[in-house]
């Protein structure tokens, strides 16, 4: 074969960077506190209305394509009473097999080849291989840190707007980071991208895991902005349930509508039983989600004082569930090189940062643990990980 099989829009993705150290993490017996999913399940009280759907015959075939109403219905209930935000159940709500195909389904809509695409970096590695199966061209604007938190450089973020940009990929909060956009910076953000006319995609599948004092806050809900915000988020990360792959978009009719449009040639419809947990689970007393964020809150600062305690440079997050730490202070510099060789030195397998940046050298001495584990777990990795200072 002449032509190389997979085509130049991809050639710069191969396998992810997940799948090689949860390999490696498999191969060597490994904690792994790479790839960023709980190794428990959700409510009991979840999972029993999937069963309960499963068995009455709710969604066993094709669900309808924008999703179930009740699902839907659920979800413009909860961007009204998270956000004051007032959705149309049945021409501003679209269900997707998880974020991943929302943000999938919304690029191949909205993007022309040759249209630019501002991404926030380091970005979640998706993000990148989305805007180049798009045909875009991605352009980045990095979050440096600063102040023990990464920050946007609302300067850099303003030269990167050309006549060639179509939106801006936001994901706040932010993956790998940690970072939450603050009011200011939105504010910013929603200011220019009404001067400029852009579209706007966000990814805030971390809406509910926030610390702190940290506020979550839809750019969508800014002046100017609705019509132009494409929302996206999921169930899988404020529910546990992350094999169920059920994620959603919120946006304007003409946006919505759109995006429909490439969704149906994706997967058409899925997760059908699981949609009406889904929509029981956003229901779910406020309760819940204080007691999600005070677990997960506990648990960063359990492996974030352990990193810290190794001689690790800890940037603490304000949402998600992943820690970013400077390798520096150990007398290392090579993020990729430091996390292949984490498992055999003691155990514990990790991501290197660098590969979520254009520029590697960049975030070459940033790596990523995920702290969504038990305690126990993580009470381990901490102890193996006195090994590496």
């Amino acid at each position: 074969m002449k032509r190389p099989p997979l085509n130049r829009r991809l050639a710069e993705f191969g396998t992810t960077i997940f799948a090689e150290m949860s390999a490696l993490a498999v191969r060597t017996g490994s904690i792994n506190l790479g790839q960023g999913f709980p190794d428990t399940d959700g409510p009991e009280e979840i999972r029993e209305a999937a069963v309960r759907a499963l068995r009455d015959g709710r969604g066993n075939q094709y669900p309808p394509g924008p999703g179930v109403p009740e699902l839907r219905t659920a979800i413009t209930e909860h961007q009204r009473r998270r956000y004051g935000l007032v959705y149309d159940p049945d021409t501003e709500v679209l269900v997707t097999a998880g974020a991943t195909e929302a943000i999938a389904a919304s690029l191949l809509a909205l993007v022309e080849p040759g249209d630019e695409v501002i991404a926030l970096e380091p970005y979640y590695d998706s993000h990148a291989a989305c805007v180049a199966m798009a045909g875009g061209t991605r352009v980045p604007v990095t979050l440096r840190p600063e102040g023990g938190r990464f920050v946007l450089d609302l300067d850099e973020l303003r030269a990167a707007v050309t006549d060639r940009t179509r939106l801006i990929l936001l994901n706040t909060p932010h993956n790998p980071t940690g970072t939450v956009l603050t009011r200011d910076e939105l504010a910013a953000v929603a200011a220019l991208a009404v001067e400029r006319d852009l579209l706007v995609v966000t990814d805030e599948v971390y809406e509910h895991l926030v610390f702190d004092g940290a506020e979550h806050l839809p750019i969508a809900a800014f002046p100017g902005m609705r019509e132009r915000t494409v929302t996206i988020s999921s169930a899988g990360k404020t529910f546990s349930f992350t094999g169920w792959k059920v994620g959603w978009v919120t946006a304007a009719p003409d946006l919505t509508t759109a995006v429909r449009s490439a969704k149906q040639y994706l997967t058409y419809v899925s997760a059908g039983p699981f949609q009406y947990a889904v929509a029981e689970a956003l229901r779910l007393p406020e309760a819940y989600f204080d007691g999600l964020r005070a677990d997960l809150r506990a648990k960063r600062d359990l492996l974030g004082d352990g990193l810290a305690r190794a001689g690790f440079e800890v940037y603490r997050p304000s949402g998600t569930y992943f820690v970013t730490a400077d390798i520096r202070p150990l007398g290392e510099d090579d993020g990729i090189a430091f996390c292949r060789a984490l498992p055999e030195r003691c155990g514990v397998v990790a991501i290197p940062t660098a590969v979520f940046y254009d520029h590697r050298e960049q975030g070459a001495p940033f790596v990523r643990f995920a702290f969504c584990k038990r305690t126990e777990v993580l009470a381990d990795a901490v102890q193996r990980l006195t090994a590496v200072g």
